[in-house]
């Protein structure tokens, strides 16, 4: 459900997750009475179009959790943080946050704030949150992805000219005399992508590159 403004009167069905019951009653408490939203039941989980989550750090386990949360729930994830460093600020990038508050400032202004962002497809982070991801992010181009030929994307030129060329409806030797490579070089390029990315063949590269809009 993509959340179109009170003007059509649908209240944006969130779910809270948090870590301990007095942090989830005081968000509940904080936000039953917003017109904007509506609190979902335990049962109800999977309408959720926000999923509010709150930790106090970002680490391995709730690193895991928002994995979790992320393969199994339809909602776009908010978090709330008390102490979010680098590390954990990126990794919670990572997982699908789309939307980060800080605990100190998590009115029941902020938090609608946030969520009616996310629930319209925007991202919303603190301005110096974001400075501080801007240079994580610089800092991983170049000294992890730039040295393997790789982009953001997960996929490097090469690659995303190969997937290119098959969804083109073109074979491999075709490919290969397109871009002056072998034949091997182009099926290792595909097995590569496949591999790495966890896709079951190249029809599926192809779909995968599509709809992320690599190709």
């Amino acid at each position: 459900m993509r959340y179109q403004g009170n003007g059509g009167g649908e209240r944006i069905k969130v779910r809270l997750c948090a870590q301990d019951p007095i942090t989830e009653a005081g968000l509940s408490g904080q936000l039953r009475p917003c017109p904007e939203l509506r609190l979902l039941r335990a049962d109800e989980a999977d309408e959720a179009a926000v999923l509010l989550v709150a930790f106090d750090r970002v680490g391995e386990e709730e690193v895991q959790m928002l994995r979790q949360l992320r393969r199994t729930a339809p909602g776009r994830l908010v978090l709330v943080g008390t102490e979010l460093d680098d590390v954990g600020l990126v990794a919670a990038v990572e997982c699908g946050v789309v939307g980060v508050v800080r605990r100190a400032e998590a009115t029941a202004a902020r938090l609608v704030q946030t969520i009616v962002a996310a629930a319209r497809g925007e991202g919303t982070v603190p301005a110096d949150l974001l400075g501080r991801l801007l240079e994580q992010v610089g800092r991983l181009q170049r000294q992890v992805l730039d040295p393997r030929g790789l982009a953001f994307t997960g996929l490097s030129a090469r690659e995303v000219e190969v997937l290119r060329l098959v969804a083109a409806g073109h074979d491999t030797a075709e490919i290969a005399e397109a871009l002056a490579f072998s034949e091997r070089t182009v099926k290792n390029v595909l097995h590569e992508v496949t591999t790495r990315l966890q896709l079951r063949n190249r029809s599926h590269a192809v779909a995968y590159a599509m709809r992320e809009g690599f190709i």
